[in-house]
């Protein structure tokens, strides 16, 4: 019996990566082997030299398809077999070996609008603006939420995925919301929540709808979209002191991580709705203004994790848990 590969890779649109895919029939029980792509068509390769390679790395049952079908990701190589320079997965991999001792463990909280003709789902069709935020966030009644039948078709098919989805919940603006891939370690969780992306665009596809990451979908006065990113390493998870030695070291490298968390991040982060402004650093217990915060539950345990508030919701997921892995890791080894 024919199996159907769908095979997904992240390409090389600039600010922010797109994700691509096709499919590949295989025979049943076949291992899905590297195929390729047109680069030039994917913003990764010049027209005279367009070939690129796809090297599976991640697969799981397609539930949207059924059966014996697959979801391939990939990463993205040159035809000699190095990581495409492309490949943020390849460097994130690197980082998680180098550190693997300190066992860092991930959640991602991916935050999304749905857009349906121009406008977030749930907005006034003729123009205008809902009422305020504030009654959407966790809502429930047609009023204040829109789109469930998508989250939850979306949730179902994470989870016959059998990623590590943790939880949904509707977000402060109508036709926002959010979903947690973890916990679970690098590169997986980044791979994880990639399969999840994609598994949205293509059920609300069905539904006319665009899910989309926009970490300012609207401005004004309504919050933004992140994907706020919680880490730990054992030493975290054992003790306080190796909780505040990361939130310290995050600080001393507060350019960087922004740099490499999210293109329009000045737009969310502004020191209103929750942010604290990308030009500065702070952490603090319970403290959702701040860079990073310290769960209270963190404080009174003496142990656990912290939240990088930063990310956007457009953020590559390589790119943070590499970083977090790099900064926090590089300290905690020292200390």
């Amino acid at each position: 019996m024919a199996v159907k590969a769908e095979y997904l890779w992240i390409d090389g649109t600039q600010p922010t990566a797109k994700l691509r895919s096709k499919t590949k029939i295989l025979a049943n029980g076949e291992q899905p082997p590297l195929w390729g792509f047109d680069g030039s068509s994917t913003n990764q390769a010049p027209g005279d030299k367009s070939d690129c390679v796809l090297r599976p790395v991640f697969t799981c049952p397609d539930p949207i398809r059924g059966g014996d079908n697959i979801i391939v990701l990939c990463e993205v190589e040159l035809i000699d077999g190095t990581p495409h320079p492309t490949n943020t997965r390849a460097a994130c991999r690197t980082s998680a070996e180098k550190y693997a001792d300190q066992e860092s463990i991930f959640g991602i909280e991916q935050e999304y609008t749905f857009f349906q003709d121009g406008r977030p789902l749930g907005f006034p069709a003729g123009g205008g603006y809902p009422a305020p935020q504030g009654g959407y966030y966790c809502g429930v009644g047609a009023d204040e939420v829109f789109g469930r039948e998508i989250v939850e078709k979306h949730m179902d098919a994470c989870l016959d995925a059998g990623l590590h989805l943790s939880g949904i919940n509707a977000e402060v603006m109508p036709g926002q919301w959010e979903f947690q891939i973890g916990p679970v370690g690098a590169p997986q969780v980044a791979d994880e929540l990639w399969v999840a992306r994609w598994l949205l665009y293509r059920i609300a596809e069905d539904y006319g709808i665009s899910a989309t990451l926009d970490p300012k979908p609207v401005k004004g006065d309504w919050n933004g979209a992140g994907a706020h990113t919680n880490f730990s390493t054992n030493a975290m998870r054992d003790n306080y002191d190796a909780i505040i030695a990361a939130a310290e070291a995050l600080g001393k490298k507060r350019q960087e991580h922004v740099d490499g968390y999210g293109a329009g991040i000045e737009q969310r982060l502004t020191g209103l709705h929750e942010t604290a402004p990308w030009t500065e650093y702070s952490y603090g217990v319970s403290d959702r203004g701040a860079s990073v915060r310290i769960p209270w539950q963190v404080e009174k345990d003496g142990k656990g994790y912290i939240e990088d508030r930063r990310p956007n919701a457009n953020v590559d997921p390589y790119v943070v848990t590499r970083l977090l892995i790099d900064t926090c890791c590089e300290a905690l080894a020292q200390g």
